[in-house]
């Protein structure tokens, strides 16, 4: 058996084993608080923008720009925290999210240019706590290379997607309350109070820069690496297909006459995606990491083609079951390929390129699904979704000799150990 091919199998001991691992609670706790809304905000937004507005096209800007923040601030303060450790970035961050959340509020409440609205919401993106990115990386400090901190990873890929697709449920759910923005103001609350506490946990606050750290000493960092480079290409796809199922998912709800149940119906992956998921986690296929990538792309995108097909929200709702069972093994494989692909010291900078890769093709996904179902309905999105993913998937699959390619001498012995 390959080194690679080796990688991400553990067993449910492993998971126990570092979740209980010393030092290891506090964060744990203040994340799950800080990433809950990390999908929360740009639906919330959306949804609270079309009820004001009346046009899913403005809304779907404004749910797109704040996705353009969050890829934009990942990075960098991805490569700041790898400088720094996180506690400064993360509370300074914490007070500028704050305001540009009140601002938004305020520019949808008074139904501002939407011009306004899509700067504001850049920049309530580009300001939002990256506590997903510090949450992954602090795993290397608390848990040798082994079978528990892949655990841990995969740990982190799992509850990463059950907020991607919990958020848009919780968003739906606070849409029908008597104040339309209840969605946005409590999901930016809940992330300010993790991000604090989070930065303030004893392990997060004892984070120095590891020694030899090469993050921001060239321009493009991490993404310097081309096995990163392809890794990121995947995450892009992966976030593409969703960003047109996020749009096109609500507004067949609402043609149906059945507004509230959009939010509820995206919830529904998470059903799938989270049973799949700990399973794949046990005996990953493919095994090699460099097949895996794309196989996994290309399967997803096959099957939001069939959300196509059901002309009721019942039928809908069955496929998107179907369709879920592939998000959590993708999320599971970007994390994954991170240990892989980067070097050590810019670990938080990598998640953080994976997070702006899937924000971006959110947001690319989105901006073109919201287009797309005011002009032809949603059936014509999910087709466009699936075209994507494939298109990106073939991408990958081309690209994929780069990933393995990433294991020499010193990294196959890690990736042996997991």
């Amino acid at each position: 058996m390959s080194q690679e091919s080796s990688t991400s199998r553990v067993s449910l001991a492993d998971y126990r084993t570092a979740l209980t691992a010393p030092g290891a609670r506090w964060p744990v706790l203040t994340s799950l608080l800080g990433r809950l809304p990390i999908a929360m905000i740009g639906i919330s937004a959306l949804l609270y923008t079309q009820r004001q507005t009346g046009s899913f096209a403005t809304a779907g800007l404004v749910s797109a720009g704040t996705l353009i923040g969050v890829a934009l601030g990942s990075v960098i303060q991805g490569r700041v925290m790898d400088r720094l450790g996180p506690t400064r970035p993360l509370l300074a961050m914490a007070g500028a999210f704050t305001v540009a959340l009140v601002g938004l509020t305020m520019a949808i409440e008074t139904r501002a240019p939407d011009a306004t609205l899509v700067t504001l919401a850049v920049v309530v993106g580009l300001t939002q706590p990256m506590v997903a990115s510090s949450s992954r990386a602090i795993w290397t400090r608390l848990l040798p290379a082994g079978p528990a901190r892949t655990a841990a990873f995969s740990y982190e890929a799992i509850s990463m997607e059950v907020f991607f697709i919990l958020g848009p449920g919780i968003a739906g759910v606070l849409i029908a309350a008597p104040w339309a923005g209840t969605g946005l103001v409590a999901g930016g609350a809940c992330m300010l109070i993790g991000a604090l506490g989070f930065a303030l946990s004893p392990a997060v606050r004892a984070w120095r820069a590891a020694p030899g750290s090469v993050s921001g000493s060239r321009l493009l960092g991490a993404l310097a690496s081309p096995g990163m480079r392809t890794v990121a290409v995947a995450a892009l796809g992966f976030g593409v297909v969703i960003g047109f199922v996020e749009v096109a998912v609500p507004a067949a709800a609402t043609r149906a006459g059945e507004p509230a149940l959009g939010g509820l119906m995206l919830s529904l992956w998470s059903l799938s995606s989270v049973i799949f998921g700990v399973a794949y986690s046990l005996r990953p296929w493919p095994r090699p990491m460099h097949l895996r990538l794309p196989v996994l792309l290309a399967g997803f995108a096959a099957l939001v083609a069939l959300l196509a097909l059901p002309g009721t929200l019942w039928g809908l709702a069955a496929l998107m079951l179907l369709a879920g069972t592939l998000i959590t093994p993708q999320s599971t494989a970007h994390s994954a390929s991170i240990e892989i692909v980067s070097s050590p010291g810019a670990m938080t900078e990598a998640f953080g390129w994976v997070i702006t890769a899937v924000t971006l093709g959110l947001s690319a996904g989105q901006s073109v699904s919201g287009i797309l179902v005011e002009h032809g309905g949603p059936g014509l999105s999910f087709l466009a979704a699936a075209v994507a993913g494939l298109l990106l998937a073939g991408l990958v699959w081309a690209m994929r000799r780069t990933v393995a390619a990433s294991i020499g001498p010193v990294r196959g012995d890690v990736v042996a150990a997991h």
